[in-house]
């Protein structure tokens, strides 16, 4: 004897149905939407992010421009080597306010 819930399937071949070529269209129009939406929502994450690591590079530019402000009570001056002032990689013992120059 067959369990209850075998007897609920009919398989018979006019019982089986199947999705319509409009149905399949629309689903995959759905996708398709919903893709576009998600790539545009990522283009202005990434917008967002890029200006975000540009305002924190101006930061720090403007910090090191403060640290040497306090060291040497000016700013420093573009015929004295511009942003190498700020800038130093020697080991010579001098005063390096900013590692990296942002980029």
């Amino acid at each position: 004897m067959q369990p209850k819930y075998f007897s609920q399937i009919d398989c018979s071949p006019k019982s089986k149905s199947a999705f319509t070529l409009i149905e399949l269209l629309v689903v995959i129009a759905i996708i398709g939407i919903l893709v576009t939406i998600s790539i545009v929502s990522l283009s202005n994450a990434r917008a967002k992010a890029r200006d975000a690591k540009r305002v924190a590079d101006i930061k720090q530019i403007q910090t090191a421009l403060e640290l040497f402000f306090n060291d040497q009570n000016r700013y420093p001056t573009v015929t004295e080597w511009g942003f190498n002032s700020l800038y130093s990689t020697s080991t010579s013992g001098t005063t390096t306010y900013l590692a990296i120059i942002p980029t």
